[in-house]
C-alpha cells in the first residue's frame, strides 16, 4: 500500500526542516507526500532570516484540492502561522476520519519563534482532532504539560532531545499511562535541524499505512537517529538530516538470499583488540568496555566485532550469517539434517538468531537484524 499522506507545514528554503524534510520522509517511507503550504520562510543552517505567511483561504484550498482528488490516509501537521489558520485547518479536518500527526512547532532549531503567543493558544483545536500531538520537553510546558494535552484524547509523543543526560529518551503516552518508551544513545552532532518535523512525518507514514501507533513510534524514532547519522554535514549551523541517505532499514527489505555480515573474534584485551582494528581502518560503531564488546563497521557495510568472553577461547571465532527468511530457512535446514543449538530467539541487542556448529565446531549464527545491524539505539 502506497499511503497517502497529507502535510500541512511551513516551507524551508534551506531543505532542513518544514515541508522539505516531511517530503523526503515519507518518500522514503514508502508514502505519497501531499502539502498544504502554510509559510514561506527564508531561512539556512544559522537562522530565520523572514517569514511570509500564506492567507488562510489559500491554505485551505490547498487541502481540499488534495482531499476532494487524490484522498488522504493520514495528515501530518507542523508550522501553521496564525490562530486564524491553526482553527480554520481544525474546522476542516474534523471532518476525516484519518489519523492526525500534530507537531506544536514553536521555536526552530536556531532558536527563531516560528509562532507566536496567539497561536500557541490557539493549538488547543488541533490537539481536539489530533490523534497523537509530538511536542519536545519545552513546547510541552509550553502547552501546560502531559495532563493538558492527554485530556484531548489523543496519544503523547515526548521527544527527548531537549533532556540532559548521555541518553535520549522518547515516550509514547495515552490517557491511560506511558504506552512504549525508547532510549538511544545521544549523538554528538549539530545536524540536528528538522528531526521534529521528520519524526512527526515519520509517525504519520506509519500510521497512513495501517501500523499500530506503537510500532509507528519505533520506527520514526529510528529512521530520525539513522538520519542523524547519514547527515551531509551541509551549513555552518544546525544541518540538515540526511533521510535521502537512509539505508538497510526497513524490516521487510530482503537481503540477498544468505549475507555474510558479521563475523565476531574473541579477544582477553579489549584495549587493544579495539586499538588495532581502529587503526586498520575500519569505524566504531559500538563502545562497550564494561561488556567487552565493539563493534566495528567497514566500507561495505559489513561488520566486525571483538568480545571479551571467557566462555569462548581467545581467538574463536563466530561467523554471521543475515536472511530476511530466517524461521523459514531454519526450518528448511532442519528438514535438510543440519542440528541447531538455538532456534530463531530475539535478542536483548534487538537481533533475532538461531544457533548451529560446522563439523569442526565453528559457530554460525543465521540472524535477521534489518535497521539495528548497524544502527542500534547504542550506536556510537
Amino acid at each position: 500500500m502506497t499511503p497517502r499522506i497529507l502535510i500541512i507545514a511551513g516551507s524551508d528554503s534551506g531543505g532542513g526542516a518544514g515541508i522539505q524534510a516531511d517530503i523526503k520522509t515519507v518518500t522514503m517511507l514508502g508514502g505519497h507526500a501531499m502539502t498544504a503550504i502554510t509559510a514561506v520562510t527564508a531561512q539556512n543552517t544559522l537562522g530565520v532570516d523572514a517569514v511570509h505567511l500564506i492567507p488562510t483561504p489559500v491554505v485551505i484550498a490547498q487541502i481540499d484540492s488534495v482531499v476532494r482528488d487524490l484522498g488522504v490516509d493520514a495528515v501530518k501537521i507542523g508550522m501553521v502561522g496564525s490562530p486564524q489558520t491553526a482553527s480554520a485547518v481544525a474546522a476542516y479536518l474534523a471532518q476525516l476520519t484519518v489519523p492526525i500527526v500534530f507537531d506544536p512547532v514553536m521555536i526552530a532549531t536556531s532558536g527563531a519563534e516560528l509562532a507566536d503567543a496567539a497561536t500557541i493558544a490557539s493549538f488547543e483545536r488541533l490537539m481536539e482532532v489530533a490523534s497523537v500531538v509530538t511536542p519536545n520537553m519545552p513546547e510541552l510546558e509550553a502547552l501546560g504539560g502531559k495532563a493538558a494535552v492527554l485530556r484531548f484524547g489523543c496519544h503523547l509523543l515526548v521527544k527527548g532531545g531537549h533532556g540532559g543526560g548521555d541518553y535520549v529518551r522518547d515516550e509514547l503516552w495515552s490517557s491511560h499511562g506511558l504506552v512504549r518508551e525508547l532510549e538511544g544513545k545521544r549523538l554528538d552532532t549539530n545536524d540536528t535541524h528538522g528531526t521534529g518535523c521528520t519524526l512527526a512525518s515519520a509517525l504519520a507514514c506509519g500510521l497512513g499505512q495501517g501500523m499500530d501507533v506503537g510500532d509507528a513510534f519505533e520506527r520514526a524514532v529510528s529512521f530520525v537517529r539513522i538520519a542523524i547519522v547519514k547527515a551531509p554535514g551541509f551549513g555552518a549551523g544546525h544541518g540538515p538530516l540526511g533521510q535521502q541517505r537512509v539505508r538497510d532499514f526497513w524490516e521487510d527489505d530482503p537481503v540477498p538470499d544468505l549475507s555474510l555480515n558479521q563475523v565476531t573474534v574473541n579477544t582477553d584485551n579489549y584495549a587493544a583488540s579495539v586499538a588495532f582494528y581502529k587503526t586498520l581502518g575500519l569505524t566504531q560503531i559500538v563502545d562497550s568496555p564494561d561488556n567487552g564488546y565493539a563493534r566495528f563497521e567497514a566500507g561495505n557495510t559489513a561488520s566486525l566485532s571483538v568480545h571479551r568472553d571467557p566462555t569462548r577461547g581467545v581467538g574463536s571465532t563466530t561467523v554471521y550469517f543475515e536472511c530476511h527468511d530466517l524461521d523459514t530457512r531454519v526450518t528448511r535446514l532442519k528438514a535438510a539434517g543440519l542440528v541447531f543449538t538455538a532456534d530463531p530467539t530475539d535478542q536483548a541487542w534487538l537481533w533475532r538468531e538461531a544457533e548451529l556448529f560446522d563439523p569442526f565446531g565453528n559457530r554460525v549464527l543465521l540472524y535477521r537484524a534489518g535497521a539495528n545491524r548497524l544502527y542500534p539505539p547504542w550506536r556510537i
